[in-house]
């Protein structure tokens, strides 16, 4: 499967704002886009930000969403052509298709630190849904879907430091710190959805 193998931190200075793609490094001093907030490149520090056009707008906003999930292209237009297709506002329904994949329950819920780690411990088979182990991170989760970590994974390195109790977990999931258990209550309500880019130019783009 191909993959975004750019340097995280270039993508957030390359956007002009934090995508947070490196979990704890991105809320320190030394996130790079705050040491250095300007294009990456040799000539990075010399540029000034250009002033976009509508279009350019659009393409930023998508190219935001696309980094933030670590979603390719083809991939990512699919989610628009499922919105399209379902009844309802289809900004919110392309940010409900978005929030609901597996990989990024895993990170909503405080359980990876960023959501590549969280695709990663996916990947490797470490959750279950509904008893069952599921690795493909962008996989649908869907309302009363319950998730739990493979029992033979519990006592693992990757969730030892994790301060689970004081993480903040959205409304639509519902998160047992103790029992490590955690459920789908409904599908995340508009003001639940990520706010780092506007689903609205993103299906403006593609609908052009």
């Amino acid at each position: 499967m191909s993959k975004d193998l750019d340097h995280k931190c270039k993508q957030c200075r390359r956007e002009g704002v934090k995508l947070f793609l490196k979990g704890e490094k991105c809320y320190g001093p030394k996130c790079p886009i705050v040491r250095r907030n300007y294009p990456p490149g040799i000539h990075g520090a010399k540029k000034t930000r250009q002033r976009l056009t509508e279009y350019g707008h659009q393409l930023r906003e998508k190219q935001k969403a696309k980094k933030i999930y670590g979603i390719l292209e083809r991939p990512f237009r699919n989610y628009y052509q499922k919105a399209i297709k379902q009844k309802g506002d289809t900004n919110e329904i392309l940010g409900q298709l978005l929030e609901m994949r597996l990989d990024n329950v895993i990170y909503r819920l405080g359980l990876a630190k960023s959501r590549k780690a969280a695709r990663q411990l996916v990947s490797h088979g470490f959750f279950l849904v509904n008893g069952k182990k599921v690795n493909i991170p962008s996989y649908q989760v869907k309302i009363k879907d319950e998730i739990t970590i493979k029992p033979s994974k519990t006592k693992t390195k990757a969730f030892i430091d994790l301060n689970l109790e004081k993480h903040e977990v959205p409304g639509w999931l519902h998160f047992d710190p103790k029992e490590m258990k955690a459920k789908i209550i409904n599908r995340p309500k508009e003001e639940e959805l990520e706010k780092s880019f506007n689903t609205r130019l993103i299906v403006e783009f593609y609908s052009r």
